[in-house]
């Protein structure tokens, strides 16, 4: 290893690593008592974050990086460090979330009322925390696997934090199925990378030609491994029921950092590759597309908050696949301007997502927290019962909607105007990019639609329940956590000006011909103009709002109208079924769902009751059918796993033999 040179940013990500992964140790080694350890915990992860935010910014800022070659005794060596504006923006929203996650939890999940799984959750969550970066930090094959089995189990042991309950379990088997499929086909990944470019190292950017049929196979099983941690659809089996079953600021975690860190898998593969084919980027927007629209379909007929919020993951993740793949496209036509819009939008993209669905993760924990519940249809009137959390709510939902004046606006507007130039410019592949841009306004109304929904159901309106009429504000710790992801998203969305530099030193990084042309994201976007759009929209906004207060404070308040009825109750209120009953019916033969319509007869029909219950279709009507005829198919072998050691010596050595052939 090479002198250090203590004003190194990369030594100060490493640092701030090394510090989230101790985080937890006092506490699981009983050093400190369970709430002095989780206090010391929330400290250290937050100043972790400060130091890694320092370590990040400076990077983008410079827009040059530096590595470190480490005398490691592991295999897939040499093992080297390093960070470059690439990996210090994907360092933004973990150190940002992972913070604001921890203080959440001092309020969330306190010591006091956890004594059985404080040590345990405090532990892997600083180790989550430290191997997300490891991946971040890791120029090398074996160093990038180390930290990735890390955090998968990491990630394990945070979601089954509530172990005793049968649903948190199989959720967490779920995940670890899914999670070591995917770690496998990235052994194959590095293993044909490793062949190709000669070691273990991870290659520069533009150092392989992606012309070739050895690239094709490197770009489709990354594609494939990476994906599984992303998401994408039909890949993302684990990711509801995980994503609904973890504490909430876990999930937090999970969906605003943990998904992205499978984006910044594939978004590093494909920067090793020259001379792109042009159906990579075609097949990516398509992926992209289907994720945005089956995974907000799938939100729509959600009676689950947290559940709901975890497909609207899927929906982000393939925005940001178009993103991706107008990138690709640009590099195919040698377009300098659409891989800066598409993938600036899409790495802009992975910033806003963390922050405005981290925020809505925490405020679906606030109000589960109230009210001890995750069904949508038992909340209601939650607005004058916690208002602070019903506002920091709605600009989550706003800002996930893609709506002026926050963040999600932003990068989606950059990824419209990709789309826009590529078909103007007439470009190879301009249909494709012709026929995402309706289908990424399609996803754009139905999230406007399925957060009306949402909120109106749970905050405004009834109290459902008598848990819901008795519901109370979340405690400053959470409100405070809250804000800062609230007060992140408004800066983007008002400021975007701001942020460009740190996008445009990633785009450069990834792809280092965009520099050379002097295109700039500050004079190919209105990010200045749609800032100051964004202020004056929000003045707008607040004054109209302050005069609704004025004029409601002076008028009575009287009950919901009641379509005539004079003792209306909460029984007659829209409902989230009720709410989204067209729009599933739209979106019927995909979602498959299950109806259970009401039995009316005669002229006195008796009570009676209707339900609906969108299933798990890709899982149930894909995967475990599949399974099931596979386990068939595959009985007849079974014998061979009998339990003798010598025979299962005798099948290593014949596996030697024939890879000894093979090789000569």
């Amino acid at each position: 290893m090479p002198p250090a040179d203590w004003h190194d940013p990369t030594l100060y990500m490493t640092a701030a690593a090394l510090l989230a992964v101790l985080s937890g140790l006092p506490s699981a080694l009983r050093l400190l008592a369970p709430a002095v350890g989780q206090r010391f915990s929330i400290i250290t992860i937050c100043a972790a974050s400060l130091i890694g935010l320092g370590a990040a910014l400076t990077t983008l800022l410079s827009g040059s990086g530096s590595s470190y070659q480490l005398n490691l005794l592991m295999p897939f060596g040499p093992h080297t460090i390093r960070l470059d504006p690439v990996s210090a923006l994907f360092a933004l929203p973990i150190l940002i979330v992972a913070a604001c996650s921890s203080l959440y939890s001092s309020g969330y999940f306190p010591a006091s009322k956890h004594p059985r799984t404080t040590r345990k959750i405090t532990l892997f969550f600083g180790l989550l925390v430290g191997s997300l970066l490891g991946i971040l930090l890791a120029g090398s094959s074996g160093l990038f696997l180390f930290c990735w089995e890390l955090m998968a189990v990491s990630a394990y042991f945070v979601v089954t934090t509530d172990d005793d309950q049968e649903a948190v379990r199989s959720a967490g088997t779920l995940y670890l199925i899914c999670t070591h499929i995917g770690t496998l086909v990235l052994f194959a990944l590095f293993s044909l990378l490793a062949t190709t470019w000669g070691d273990f190292s991870l290659p520069p950017a533009g150092a392989l030609k992606g012309s070739t049929p050895t690239a094709t196979a490197l770009v489709l099983t990354a594609l494939f491994g990476f994906s599984f941690k992303a998401g994408t659809m039909p890949l993302h089996v684990w990711l509801p029921g995980a994503h609904a079953n973890a504490p909430s600021h876990i999930s937090a975690l999970m969906s605003g950092v943990i998904l992205k860190i499978g984006v910044y898998g594939l978004v590093r593969t494909l920067s090793f590759f020259y001379e792109i084919p042009l159906w990579w980027g075609v097949a990516i927007l398509i992926l992209g597309v289907i994720s945005g629209v089956i995974g907000v379909a799938f939100a729509i007929g959600q009676h689950d908050l947290k559940r709901l919020l975890a497909y609207h993951s899927i929906e982000n993740i393939g925005i940001i696949y178009i993103g991706i793949g107008v990138a690709l496209i640009g590099v195919t036509n040698a377009s300098p301007l659409l891989v800066l819009l598409g993938m600036g939008g899409a790495l802009l993209h992975v910033i806003n997502h963390a922050l405005f669905k981290g925020l809505l993760f925490l405020g679906a924990g606030s109000v589960i927290h109230s009210v001890g519940t995750r069904e949508i249809e038992r909340m209601g009137g939650l607005l004058r019962r916690m208002p602070h959390s019903a506002i920091l709510f709605l600009i989550g939902a706003v800002a996930i909607c893609g709506l002026p004046p926050l963040n999600g606006f932003i990068s989606e507007l950059l990824i419209y105007l990709g789309l826009f130039n590529g078909v103007m410019g007439e470009t190879n592949g301009a249909a494709a990019l012709g026929l995402a841009a309706p289908l990424l306004a399609l996803i754009g109304g139905l999230a406007v639609a399925c957060f009306v929904k949402v909120f109106g159901v749970v905050f405004l309106g009834a109290p459902r329940s008598e848990a819901a009429a008795q519901a109370h504000e979340a405690p400053g710790s959470m409100l405070a956590a809250m804000t800062i992801l609230a007060l992140c998203c408004g800066l983007i969305g008002l400021a975007p000006i701001l942020v460009a530099p740190l996008i445009q030193a990633a785009v450069n990084a990834w792809h280092p011909a965009v520099a050379l042309t002097g295109i700039t994201l500050a004079s190919s976007a209105p990010l200045t103009l749609m800032g100051l759009t964004g202020i004056l929209l929000l003045a707008v906004v607040l004054i109209s709002l302050w005069l609704f207060m004025r004029r409601t404070d002076r008028s009575p308040t009287t009950e919901t109208w009641g379509c005539g009825y004079l003792a209306p109750t909460s029984r007659m209120q829209y409902s989230a079924s009720s709410f989204a009953e067209m729009l599933m019916g739209l979106f019927s033969g995909l979602l498959l769902p299950h109806r259970h319509p009401p039995t009316i007869s005669g002229p006195f029909p008796t009570p009676s009751r209707f339900a609906c219950h969108l299933p798990e279709t890709v899982l149930e009507r894909l995967y475990l059918p599949f399974l099931v005829w596979a386990n068939r198919k595959l009985g007849a072998i079974r014998h061979l796993q009998h339990g003798h050691l010598h025979l299962y010596i005798l099948y290593i050595l014949f596996t030697l033999l024939v890879l000894l052939a093979l090789s000569h």
